[in-house]
């Protein structure tokens, strides 16, 4: 397989990069100048330099490969939403174009936020969709740009979608929203949670799921890369029992956490000028419990499903030895 992957300076596209080279696979991974990949100094790896925002740099990266693995993207709570559009919508569509002037085959990272959440006790499949406008820059261009693959998917071109839930593991160098939690958590900085609930995956499994996709999946459909449903004091309990830490008993309402994340929205974004510290967002979508079925991905892909509490002490080893390192990641 000559494969091209996007986002591989990230979480899941590191992942994924590096499951590719386990199987064998020559492996090109499409990257900003300045960006590293986010994968050991031994792996053997063809960098092409260029945003994904730019065509003719994406359609020079796919030259010659027969797989491209789209898993590049803005994810970010506090970025202006013209750049998260242009990024998400604007390059999936430089994907595709690149996709089919080579005749590959891709596999295009979607969201679990293109699924939506739990609604009357029932679980969230693949036919499921979110109800309602998006909390957010980050979801509308998510929901767009998974849209534009199942069209062209349905105009012949050969593309699966797949929908990570909420990965952890080892690398989560920037950190996702999830790894937050854990690195905060490790440095005793959640002194209470918002009671909502979602669905934890090793990320490991994630990208295995990426290649099992791309042997199996069928054209245009979709897949949830997931695992086990936690609330979230069922996930800070796990992190406690692994870390030897007690899990914080405070619930905040949510209304209460929404009024602070507009206070911090406020002071921090509009008079300091910095990313809010409690993205507002991140306080939308709490309301929504994440939870989902992933018996499709088992049952026609063969995903693997790593314990839950292995992902999570692999996740704590991981950001435990990063903080002995003095790289704790952004705040």
């Amino acid at each position: 397989m000559r494969a091209l992957v996007t986002g591989a300076s990230g979480f899941v596209g590191g992942a994924v990069a590096r499951a590719l080279l386990q199987r064998g696979a020559e492996v090109r991974v499409l990257l900003r100048p300045g960006s590293v990949p986010n994968l050991p100094e031994s792996a053997e790896v063809e960098i092409a330099r260029g945003d994904l925002r730019d065509a003719q740099a994406v359609c020079a990266a796919a030259r010659g490969r027969d797989a491209i693995f789209h898993v590049g993207a803005l994810y970010s709570f506090a970025a202006p939403a013209s750049e998260v559009l242009a990024v998400n919508v604007g390059g999936t569509r430089n994907v595709i174009a690149a996709t089919r002037a080579r005749g590959a085959r891709l596999v295009y990272t979607s969201s679990i936020a293109t699924i939506g959440g739990m609604r009357d006790g029932i679980l969230p499949d693949e036919l499921s969709s979110p109800t309602g406008p998006p909390p957010g820059p980050y979801k509308k261009s998510k929901w767009e740009a998974e849209a534009l693959v199942r069209e062209e998917a349905a105009r012949g071109l050969e593309a699966v979608i797949v929908n990570p839930t909420f990965p952890v593991g080892v690398g989560d160098v920037k950190p996702t929203p999830t790894g937050a939690v854990i690195r905060d958590f490790l440095d005793g900085r959640i002194p209470a949670y918002v009671d909502t609930g979602m669905n934890l995956v090793d990320v490991d499994d994630v990208a295995q799921g990426h290649l099992l996709a791309f042997e199996r999946g069928q054209r245009g459909e979709r897949y949830i890369l997931g695992h086990a449903n936690l609330t979230m004091r069922e996930f800070l309990e796990e992190l406690a029992e692994i870390a030897g830490r007690k899990a914080p008993r405070l619930r905040l309402p949510h209304l209460l956490a929404l009024g602070l994340a507009h206070a911090d929205a406020f002071v921090e974004g509009r008079i300091l000028g910095r990313p809010p510290r409690i993205p507002l967002e991140g306080v939308r979508t709490a309301r929504e419990v994440m939870f989902a079925s992933c018996s499709r991905a088992r049952r026609e892909l063969g995903l693997r499903q790593t314990p839950v509490r292995e992902a999570l002490a692999k996740a704590v080893r991981w950001f435990e030895e990063r903080a002995r390192r003095g790289q704790r990641g952004a705040s």
